[in-house]
């Protein structure tokens, strides 16, 4: 079978492709792709090569497929499978595999022929055994993809710990009660993690999200309310850090001077970081997000605090199988609802340009579906693109009706009314 994909050669080096696929095995699955949220991972992967801790070293002669937030279909199953999955079943995946004697290989980053920017894919032994395909039962395929991301939040929130005085026993998660702050906390990531610490069994009574970008500010606030945040008992407050007196001062006093026992870092940025040590309070945990580029990164930390005061730091890089179900169980029930994140929408043929230029790009999630052609358009651009194009009309009429928001019958009107690549 001929897929369309897009590979990585080396640094800087994304191509759309065309080839085709091998005959799958026994133990293998093939899969159709319908949606794949472009990370801010794959961009790394793309602009380091094989510097990339996961990806290959022969990618020059066996580029790999990038893309790692993605939800389709499964078309053919080996004899191996057939009895646990099924052609026609929806699927999404987690790519973070750890498997023992190869820690960093995962989907989109370190395989030839599995990747979420494709038309088709196969999916080999490994993701089956280590139980990393996990089915999919959603009307909308764009939330299979945001599954993954979710994932990682779900993750960080349950790797956080704190310890009662007096005792070394780790008890983890994030502290039920407690005082939160999450810094540069309104990007896509963000977002899903107010939505998170809003909605899942372990809530703060107090929330600060700080972000130096009003508009971006103003958006968080309209989709997770102040209002919305009291009925679950949590004060949300956002706050401008980049007003002069909204600093780690003014951050303390909405705590009474106690700081905040859980604090998250949404931006490899020093000062964030120096601030999210600064108002840490006794045995407070700085959960630092996001992944640097730089090897060589580091920031200030206080390890007086450190000592006397039990501060403590931890750092995660996606999430597991047991998250990803989490975040799938959630969204399954209504609890959280991630499509915030997403804010724009294109085609397979956008996915190169898009991924090598994400920082450039502002918004939020880039959802990439794979099987149309489509240029990569922001929701809040429809409107414009409608006056000339019926298309884009539909579209905004669909998304303008869901509070602006990306949603299931947008999806579907899309994939019906698209063309194919």
């Amino acid at each position: 079978m001929k897929t369309k994909a897009v590979r990585l050669y080396g640094k800087n080096d994304l191509r759309l492709d065309e080839f085709d696929l091998p005959e799958i095995k026994d133990d293998e699955i093939l899969a159709q792709i319908v949606s794949d949220s472009i990370c801010m991972s794959s961009y790394k992967a793309a602009i380091q090569g094989t510097d990339h801790k996961r990806v290959p070293k022969d990618i020059d002669v066996n580029p790999i497929i990038i893309g790692h937030e993605f939800c389709g279909t499964i078309i053919k199953v080996g004899k191996k499978w057939e009895n646990q999955y099924k052609p026609g079943q929806k699927f999404s995946i987690q790519p973070a595999l750890n498997q023992k004697d190869d820690p960093f290989a995962a989907p989109g980053y370190s395989f030839r022929y599995i990747g979420g920017c494709a038309t088709h894919i196969i999916i080999p032994n490994v993701v089956m055994e280590l139980g990393c395909l996990l089915p999919y039962e959603g009307e909308a395929f764009f939330y299979g993809s945001l599954a993954e991301p979710m994932s990682c939040i779900v993750g960080a929130f349950r790797a956080n710990y704190h310890t009662a005085p007096g005792s070394y026993e780790h008890q983890m998660g994030v502290k039920i009660g407690g005082n939160m702050a999450i810094l540069a906390g309104v990007g896509p990531m963000g977002l899903g993690a107010i939505d998170y610490a809003l909605h899942n069994e372990r809530k703060p009574k107090l929330l600060v999200v700080t972000d130096i970008n009003e508009e971006r500010l103003a958006r968080a606030a309209s989709i997770y309310t102040v209002e919305d945040a009291a009925k679950e008992g949590i004060q949300l407050v956002y706050v401008n850090t980049s007003s002069p007196d909204k600093g780690v001062d003014y951050l303390m006093s909405l705590t009474n001077g106690k700081g905040y026992d859980d604090v998250f870092v949404f931006a490899p940025v020093k000062q964030v970081i120096e601030m999210g040590d600064q108002i840490l309070g006794y045995d407070g945990c700085l959960n630092f997000f996001a992944g640097p580029s730089d090897s060589k990164f580091s920031a200030n930390f206080n390890f007086y605090n450190v000592h006397y005061n039990a501060t403590h730091i931890v750092g995660t890089s996606g999430g597991n199988t047991e998250d990803m179900k989490i975040s799938l169980e959630m969204m399954g029930k209504g609890l959280i609802n991630p499509v915030s994140m997403i804010t724009h929408v294109g085609g397979l043929n956008s996915a190169v340009q898009t991924t090598l230029n994400l920082p450039n790009i502002p918004g939020g999630k880039k959802l990439i579906y794979t099987n149309i052609e489509m240029e990569l358009t922001a929701i809040a651009d429809f409107r414009e693109k409608g006056k000339t194009d019926p298309f884009f009309a539909k579209l905004a009429d669909i998304v303008e009706q869901n509070n602006g928001l990306w949603c299931a019958e947008a999806e579907k009107y899309l994939l019906a009314s698209s063309k194919p690549i």
